[in-house]
């Protein structure tokens, strides 16, 4: 039985990482800077993490790995992504596997201007892109979610943000999990419905060889490794523009993981004790739809 840690354990989607975790028989570790979060009560076990802007972030972390006998990391908090990418060998050397795409893949996708530029390079549909105001829909070049994202029709300061074409159509969200030779064992294109705080609280898994063609050659360009989310837009006129990528485990994957399988067990399967991927087929037409549930806890 494998300890496994889940960051922001008091996110709206932790729950559903924590129950495929004990659902797979290992133990859920739970970890948030808040030490009241609602993914301590899902678990038996939780770690209270340091703020991500502490000095000794990372010193602190390894000692609590250490005194928790944490055995997996699955990193899903974006501040620390590429923390968690710097410090995969030093972990590994002591017995703690952290399933992350490499840093350079994580530095590419957490700038939106280094993923256009990818996206170009690689010859991936794309919506133009500057980092000059040139067009209406203004992002920021490191922000997450919908965090900063505006229409401005007035002259802004453009330092720190991209403008970008604006895409209409249809939304994919792509649940993808990765090898150890960054071959995409499964691709599973999720038509998202309903979208709360950034997270996703309805979707069907829809059958979409166009767009699972697009990601093979996305992963055929940059390596990948474990869970990966893609989006991209479908417009009217059938063609796919992506336009993020967040190499790292996603709030709807849950759905992902109800259309093949626990992906907790491929990531043991596989990654630790190095056996191949069966993969089970994908259940096209499933639907996920999400509602908030209670933990009651009884406070002295």
């Amino acid at each position: 039985m494998l300890k496994i840690l889940t960051e922001a354990s008091g996110s709206m989607s932790a729950a559903y990482l924590i129950k495929a975790i004990q659902e797979a028989g290992h133990i859920a570790v739970a970890s948030d800077i808040d030490s009241d979060c609602v993914g301590r009560y899902l678990t038996s076990q939780f770690i209270q993490m340091p703020s991500k802007n502490a000095p000794d972030l990372w010193e602190q972390t390894s000692e609590l790995l250490n005194k928790h006998d944490i055995n997996i990391v699955i990193p899903s908090l974006d501040e620390t992504l590429i923390g968690w990418a710097k410090r995969q060998n030093e972990l590994l050397e002591k017995g703690i596997h952290v399933i992350l795409s490499d840093e350079e893949t994580i530095k590419t996708f957490q700038d939106k201007w280094l993923t256009y530029q990818f996206f170009v390079k690689a010859g991936i549909p794309t919506p133009s892109t500057s980092l000059d105001q040139e067009f209406p829909l203004v992002k920021p070049r490191n922000g997450r979610g919908a965090v900063g994202v505006r229409i401005e029709n007035t002259a802004i300061n453009m330092e720190g943000m991209i403008s970008q074409e604006l895409v209409e159509g249809t939304e994919y969200t792509v649940d993808v999990f990765c090898d150890r030779n960054s071959d995409p064992v499964y691709i599973v294109p999720r038509l998202r419905e309903g979208v709360t705080q950034g997270k996703s609280t309805s979707g069907i898994v829809a059958n979409r060889p166009d767009i699972e063609e697009w990601v093979r050659k996305i992963c055929r360009a940059i390596p990948f490794v474990g869970p990966v989310n893609m989006q991209c837009f479908v417009q009217e006129n059938g063609e796919i523009k992506f336009i993020e990528i967040n190499p790292r485990i996603a709030g709807g994957m849950a759905l992902g993981f109800a259309a093949t399988e626990n992906w907790i067990n491929v990531i043991i399967d596989h990654f630790i004790e190095g056996k191949p991927i069966n993969t089970k087929p994908i259940k096209y037409g499933l639907m996920m739809k999400r509602y908030y549930a209670e933990v009651f806890v009884p406070k002295c």
